[in-house]
């Protein structure tokens, strides 16, 4: 896409852009689309299942404090305990999944990978039991509604300074501990050695 600030630049504007519509080929305005005007979040149509990996594409591009930022957005917004609190529809448990994944702090962006790419917690502290008798500890004890940021990341003590983690790391279990601030730190992922895996940028692709 001409290079990762010209691809941030175009996941900004999917935000930014007015909720405008062509509903032709439906004959009529659909609920995802009615939904994507009320959340007033540009073209950002989270009822949509397709383009719920989006956010997290900031990671492949140097600017993961924006998927950080999103995903909180996301989660106060669309899922509220209210008749009109959640978007779209189920589509096999696709919407509750992205919300699970997010609260945690990661996200499967390509499932046939190995790696979640991060975002952020929702909570202080949250414990998965796995199958193999092991515990994935996710800590972020500075979370509040104000601190939606990660500042550094430190996994079973060792810095981790990556956007994602292995599937393989986390069944090993531990702690993941995330120190979080109402700042952005845009130091931090920014390197293309820190980006997950991607097909576009493979030398062995071919």
């Amino acid at each position: 896409m001409g290079g990762s600030k010209t691809f941030v630049n175009m996941l900004d504007s999917v935000f930014s852009q007015p909720p405008a519509f062509d509903d032709s080929y439906y004959g009529g305005v659909i609920h995802e689309i009615r939904e994507m005007q009320i959340a007033d979040m540009g073209q950002y149509a989270h009822g949509n299942q397709p383009i719920q990996h989006m956010i997290y594409l900031y990671n492949y591009a140097g600017e993961p404090w924006k998927a950080q930022y999103w995903a909180r957005e996301v989660m106060n917004r669309m899922y509220k305990p209210t008749p009109d609190g959640y978007c779209g529809d189920e589509d096999n448990g696709q919407t509750s999944a992205w919300y699970v994944f997010s609260a945690l702090g990661f996200y499967p962006v390509c499932p046939a990978m190995d790696e979640y790419v991060l975002g952020a917690p929702l909570f202080k502290r949250a414990t998965i039991h796995l199958e193999n008798g092991k515990t994935f500890v996710i800590e972020a004890p500075n979370n509040s509604a104000k601190n939606i940021y990660v500042h550094n990341i430190t996994f079973n003590g060792k810095s981790h300074d990556v956007n994602y983690i292995k599937h393989g790391d986390i069944f090993k279990g531990g702690t993941f501990k995330v120190d979080m601030r109402a700042l952005p730190n845009k130091t931090r992922g920014t390197k293309p050695s820190a980006y997950p895996y991607s097909f576009t940028t493979d030398p062995n692709k071919f």
